[in-house]
């Protein structure tokens, strides 16, 4: 997963059009260090384990300095979560360019997936986790977040029916589902038997063809 930067040159403000002053920029590196710090313990030690104290002293700070960018470790989690996202859709867009029929494009862009992130385990363990346990408005801005990935997965097999390689009429919305679901399943197998990514691509490449064996034209 990528990193955050810290330090960024120019520093500008949100809106882009003027330089931050060297109070905003000091915010906007005490804020990075939090958030890459968290992203270490979030995934060294998974979500539950990794407390505000310990992020704090990861990041050479104090706890005060945490709560002054950040409500509570919900927040910063989600904070990571969405940086994550952002970097999952790039290296799910790269994989998928790669391919030439559905499933190459499919098991490209989920196998890359695999790749940036099979390295913080215990940090997806926590993504999962967690999802089980929100209140249904959090979760609900938890599939918003997924959208740029799994709105690519449907693209995909929307293109597939689209050029023949699927039944006119296949349901795009819950194959996409299906192959989702398959891909998160499959972590259990990187955490808990040591699957590399070779591994979980042939799997994942089995689970396609199970899934899509009933719609292929």
């Amino acid at each position: 997963m990528r990193d955050t930067v810290v330090n960024p040159t120019p520093a500008t403000s949100e809106a882009g059009s003027r330089p931050l002053n060297r109070r905003q920029v000091a915010k906007q590196r005490t804020r990075g260090k939090v958030i890459e710090a968290s992203r270490r313990l979030f995934a060294q030690r998974g979500y539950d384990a990794a407390t505000i104290r310990d992020i704090a002293k990861e990041a050479g700070m104090s706890t005060g300095a945490v709560f002054a960018n950040f409500q509570d470790k919900a927040e910063l989690f989600d904070t990571v979560l969405a940086e994550d996202i952002d970097a999952l859709t790039l290296a799910l867009a790269g994989g998928i360019k790669g391919g030439s029929d559905m499933k190459s494009r499919l098991l490209g862009g989920l196998t890359a997936g695999y790749e940036a992130t099979l390295d913080q385990l215990p940090l997806v363990q926590a993504v999962v986790a967690r999802a089980w346990h929100q209140p249904l408005e959090d979760a609900r801005k938890g599939r918003e977040v997924l959208a740029p990935v799994t709105s690519q997965i449907e693209d995909v097999v929307a293109d597939a029916i689209k050029a023949g390689e699927l039944k006119a009429g296949t349901d795009a919305a819950l194959v996409s589902e299906l192959v989702w679901i398959a891909y998160l399943a499959n972590y259990r197998r990187a955490a808990y038997d040591g699957w590399t990514v070779e591994q979980l691509k042939s799997h994942l490449g089995n689970q396609i063809d199970m899934i899509l064996a009933g719609q292929l034209s």
